[in-house]
């Protein structure tokens, strides 16, 4: 049984290392740099496959390396995680791998998102710090999550979003009766505005879950790096390539492969693994930055398909470049056209339906192989993170019947269908 105590011990500035107690802060009053969670190395310790293997078949199992939620009765959750991994043996085949290829299918979440992970251990959190109402700056599933986690708690909700955003993204999180305020402008200017507002006392009971409580937030994320290599086996893949927005994920799968070889519940592959990073082209400044051998990521007004990844000015972006030069892997972008062939390759090949994120994923891991930069040969997860029906504009006009026949024998005869 998981332990009641929560292994967090402080917040720490990943820029200068300063120390703070745990509360709702997220930057540095020293460098104003990004917090993110300090654990007691003890306690991580304590926690051991078995117990992980014991515990329920959610993200939950994991509570021992996680910042909240050790206590069932004080999570808020829908209870994400323990989605498919995939085999794509036809995928691998497609792009001249030789290496086993899999897909961690993260749209099998219940609001069909990596973001109920992040949000079931942000919300956890924001309970035990006694906010009474949850909201975030989103471009459309976390928007989606953290509506549907207040309706489940009963707790009042207000998400907000860039008014163009996709209109399946707009319904279903309008469906779960919270607050959804649009806003005319991008992501970027979304999240502006709600780094404003949390500073207001008018705002001071809610609970942004990227913002306030960011730090408890992007810890959720490591599950996905947990639950890959227990799906594994207890191995930790030799290459992965991962989605970036804010490149946040991307760092904590990371964090995550290093936290369960430095407790000892995995080990590292013989050389370590290779991380890589995919964007759309119309927003991919970590990438740009990457391939001109820089650490200045310029900001970018986003254009493109790939909504959920549209983040102009990535917070995390520095630190996913560090994760993948130390690594050894790279980072490489895919257009709109280049996205939708990809998301019907993936679907073709594997049976899942990737939203435009998951497209991005695909394609890139194809360039990827094609420029030689990951090897075919090596085990290979790539992460989808999002649903297929959340974004069917993206290729409505490509797909739709192969043939159109009347209701009888001779028509599907005429129609070449009995050969």
């Amino acid at each position: 049984m998981t332990s009641a105590v929560s292994p967090a011990r402080a917040l720490v500035c990943r820029g200068c290392g300063a120390e703070y107690p745990l509360a709702a802060q997220h930057a540095c009053y020293e460098c104003f740099g990004p917090l993110e969670v300090a654990y007691d190395q003890d306690l991580l310790k304590r926690v051991t496959r078995e117990q992980i293997e014991a515990g329920p078949n959610n993200i939950w199992r994991y509570a021992g390396l996680l910042p909240s939620g050790q206590d069932p009765a004080d999570r808020i959750t829908l209870n994400p995680g323990m989605t498919p991994l995939v085999s794509a043996p036809a995928l691998a085949a497609e792009l001249g791998m030789t290496g086993a290829l899999w897909v961690k299918d993260d749209s099998a979440n219940p609001t069909h998102s990596f973001k109920d992970r992040v949000v079931s251990v942000a919300l956890s959190a924001a309970r035990g710090l006694g906010f009474t109402r949850f909201a975030c700056a989103s471009t459309g599933n976390l928007a989606n999550s953290v509506a549907a986690h207040a309706a489940r708690a009963g707790v009042p909700s207000i998400v907000f979003i860039p008014a163009d955003l996709e209109q399946g993204k707009i319904i279903t999180t309008a469906v779960y009766g919270g607050d959804l305020v649009a806003i005319e402008g991008s992501y970027d200017d979304v999240n502006r505005l709600c780094s404003e507002l949390v500073e207001t006392d008018e705002f001071e009971d809610t609970a942004f879950v990227n913002v306030n409580v960011r730090p408890y937030y992007a810890e959720g994320s490591k599950t996905l790096g947990y639950e890959v290599a227990e799906q594994l086996g207890w191995r930790i893949p030799e290459q992965v390539v991962i989605p970036m927005a804010s490149g946040e994920l991307l760092t904590k799968v990371d964090k995550a492969f290093s936290e369960l070889v430095e407790i000892g519940l995995v080990e590292a592959p013989a050389n370590g693994w290779t991380v890589f990073g995919a964007q759309s082209a119309g927003c991919n400044p970590i990438a740009v930055a990457l391939h001109e051998e820089t650490d200045e990521i310029r900001p970018v007004r986003p254009t493109g398909i790939a909504k959920s990844l549209n983040i102009g000015d990535p917070a995390a972006g520095l630190y996913a470049l560090e994760a993948v030069r130390r690594t050894g892997g790279w980072m490489d972008y895919a257009d709109d056209d280049e996205i939708r062939d990809a998301i019907r390759l993936l679907a073709r090949t594997t049976g899942v339906f990737a939203e435009t994120a998951g497209g991005v994923t695909t394609a890139v891991l194809a360039k990827l192989i094609k420029s030689g930069r990951l090897d075919p040969a090596k085990e290979t997860v790539v992460y989808n993170t999002g649903e297929g029906l959340k974004t069917l504009d993206a290729v409505a006009s490509l797909v739709g019947p192969t043939h159109t026949v009347k209701p009888s024998l001779r028509s599907a005869r005429e129609a070449g269908l009995l050969g």
